[in-house]
């Protein structure tokens, strides 16, 4: 057995390889294509175009496994065609007329975890349409919900997105105040809010913090049960060109402070961004306190492979 390996010619270190490894552990429930592209987007696996090497990282991943370096290595799950997506929009997620209503008039209100290729499809749909950011595929372990009105025969009124959190965030770990491993050991339990769409023709008052409330009491039991994993925190950025962040504020997320105005994986600054408000959300009230530790059953960062 060698005792170094490397990646497109580049060698891989033994810390390089304990992420790896810790995403296995911390993410079980992922797709080997899932895991490669969340591999090449924390180790910043690029090609001279920007795009992910996520292709070589599956044969790389699979290389390791076959000589005993890695286990329990999920199957490929080809559930598209592999490159970049484009998003067909149709009749479905044109716009509809306005609702001006009470927040009374529309609760309760539901979040419809989407499990379907149909579903899915609409979801992408609808944020390519709205949402300022636009739609792209996201990196890592992602729940998808659509925000239902029970009063409105179940008319949907919003969409969310939940992601893998990002690698760094000064504001974000300077307030939980932890370790370089404690962050490796627990970043899982850390999840991203990367898109959340009101409608446009949807104006009814409160209804963006009311939406965030219903989150944080049924996320994290979708979250656990997808991925095995039990959230602690939620974090989520706000560009102040355009929002202000009252949902959040009202709903009672913590505001930590401001991006670099940096990509969430660009470790060199050569991506130019708007800088964004950060809000976190703790999801136990020891949440900070746990972050800090590392579990005695994770495995380490630094063994040999």
């Amino acid at each position: 057995m060698p005792t170094t390996v490397s990646f497109c010619g580049r060698p891989v270190s033994n810390e390089e390889l304990g992420l790896i490894r810790d995403l296995l552990h911390d993410f079980p429930a992922l797709s080997l294509a899932e895991l490669s592209k969340t591999v090449c987007e924390l180790l910043d696996w690029r090609r001279p175009t920007g795009g992910l090497k996520d292709h070589e990282c599956c044969i790389f991943l699979q290389q390791l496994k076959n000589r005993g370096w890695l286990s329990a290595l999920p199957n490929l799950r080809v559930t598209s065609p592999r490159g970049p997506r484009t998003v067909s929009l149709d009749a479905r997620s044109e716009p509809e007329s306005p609702l001006v209503r009470p927040l009374a008039d529309c609760l309760p209100l539901e979040l419809d975890l989407i499990s379907d290729g149909d579903a899915r499809n609409l979801f992408r749909q609808y944020i390519q349409r709205y949402h300022y950011l636009s739609y792209k595929v996201p990196c890592g372990a992602q729940l998808r919900y659509f925000v239902r009105s029970r009063a409105l025969s179940n008319r949907i009124v919003a969409c969310l997105l939940f992601t893998s959190a990002a690698l760094k965030i000064e504001p974000r770990d300077r307030w939980i105040d932890w370790s370089d491993q404690a962050r490796k050991c627990n970043l899982p339990r850390i999840i991203n809010n990367s898109r959340f769409l009101i409608f446009p023709w949807i104006q009814v008052h409160e209804l963006a913090s009311k939406i965030l409330s219903l989150v944080t009491h049924e996320l994290p039991h979708d979250w656990l049960d997808a991925y095995r994993v039990k959230p602690l925190l939620l974090e989520s950025f706000v560009d102040p060109e355009r929002f202000s962040g009252t949902c959040y504020r009202a709903a009672n997320w913590i505001h930590v402070g401001s991006t670099q105005g940096r990509g969430r994986m660009d470790r060199y600054q050569k991506v130019e961004r708007h800088v964004k408000d950060i809000f976190l959300y703790p999801l136990d009230p020891h949440a900070r306190e746990i972050l800090r530790r590392i579990p005695e059953s994770h495995p380490s960062l630094t063994r040999p492979p």
